[in-house]
């Protein structure tokens, strides 16, 4: 039985963000979403944030540590994609990518830590992608900001790991969302094709991972990045 946790999942209202707090509440815990438009699924409290602002982090997590209590479970899934090959991408293509995906990472851990080294107790999960380490074309800002949070969870491992938190890196690959569905049927079934599984994730497999992760049981992996991909991206 996993003890109850105040949680905060960031772009909790759609996809994967929205799975992982559905399943984060299914176990019994006390869970807050971010969104900058749209609410959270049942059983969570929606909280207004943009994670490229440190001012609206700050106020999000005021607003929840009211209400719920010290957040002792972030998990950094808000994210955003701009595809474009290199030769054409614009300098806003890229920093924009990155100040959300890495910045945002950034921006609201920090500002967990806080509670986190007070209480000696957190789970700090980042969201990355099969695409951080693997790559992909018309990719290089989005793979380099989810590649980043590697390097992000194992420096912060080596800063907090004695003070009873974890930072771990969760990369799903081709998961069954409304950025795949859009995809042409041949596409989809190239993608297929290169995935040892031959079948795209859910975003419940994903979450599942999360919650694990988030849980008691988890209290001894830190640093790691856990592939929920099917075998595409083998050799993490």
């Amino acid at each position: 039985m996993t003890t109850p946790r105040t949680v905060l999942v960031t772009g909790g209202n759609r996809g994967i963000g929205r799975a992982i707090a559905e399943e984060l509440v299914a176990q019994g815990h006390r869970v807050a979403v971010t969104a900058r438009s749209g609410q959270g699924p049942e059983g969570t409290m929606t909280v207004v944030a943009d994670v490229t602002d440190s001012a609206s982090v700050d106020a999000a997590f005021t607003a929840v540590e009211a209400e719920l209590g010290p957040v002792e479970v972030v998990v950094a899934n808000a994210g955003i994609t701009k595809d474009g090959l290199l030769m054409r991408m614009t300098e806003e293509d890229f920093t924009s990518v990155v100040d959300t995906n890495l910045g945002g990472a950034f921006r609201v851990v920090k500002r967990a830590s806080k509670g986190m080294l007070k209480a000696r107790f957190g789970r700090i999960v980042l969201v990355s992608s099969v695409v951080g380490l693997y790559g992909g074309p018309g990719q290089v800002n989005y793979a380099s900001s989810k590649a980043a949070l590697v390097g992000f969870a194992r420096s912060l491992t080596r800063e907090v790991g004695a003070r009873g938190i974890t930072a771990n890196v969760v990369a799903p690959g081709f998961i069954e969302t409304d950025m795949t569905a859009v995809l042409p049927d041949e596409q989809q079934a190239e993608y297929r094709r290169t995935i040892p599984a031959q079948r795209f994730g859910t975003a419940g497999e994903v979450a599942k991972t999360i919650a694990w992760l988030s849980s008691d049981d988890a209290a001894y992996i830190s640093g790691a990045v856990i592939p929920v991909d099917g075998g595409l991206g083998m050799g993490h």
